[in-house]
């Protein structure tokens, strides 16, 4: 009986390992963004603080990403980011709680915050008005 107790908690102690192991793969972003511009590193600072973490790469030619990544171009902004464990994609300064939202609508490719939106994070504070929409152009949080 103590055997089988013992290979059950070994057994929990994998599976909550394993959780943690997906989890953290799930909220770690590869960034594609301009060297130059502060916003985007503003936006970062946000995002690793709500508990993310990510890969920054500097590149003059953001747009080219975008374009392999199959971002529409109506809904571009400064930056571009893929969830490295779902190949989804984050376009923008789009708030944490939308990136989770995303994360849990695996059919969802990615979401946006279109443009450079002052009311968003790595722009200013968020104010209840920030519509993010996915990348049909269909509203899909508001923040």
């Amino acid at each position: 009986m103590k055997a089988m107790k013992s290979i059950l908690m070994l057994l929990a102690g994998a599976m909550a390992a394993g959780s943690v192991a997906a989890a953290q793969a799930a909220t770690h972003l590869t960034v594609y963004q301009d060297p130059n511009c502060g916003c985007c590193t503003g936006w970062a600072k946000y995002m690793e603080s709500a508990g993310f973490t990510f890969t920054s790469i500097k590149t003059s030619d953001v747009a080219q990403h975008k374009t392999r990544l199959g971002v529409p171009p109506q809904l571009s902004s400064c930056h571009t980011a893929i969830v490295s464990a779902s190949g989804q994609i984050v376009e923008g300064h789009v708030p944490a709680n939308v990136v989770h939202k995303l994360l849990a609508q695996s059919a969802t490719k990615g979401v946006a915050a279109p443009g450079m939106p002052a009311n968003a994070p790595g722009m200013g504070d968020l104010d209840g008005n920030l519509v993010t929409v996915d990348f049909q152009g269909r509203p899909f949080s508001r923040d």
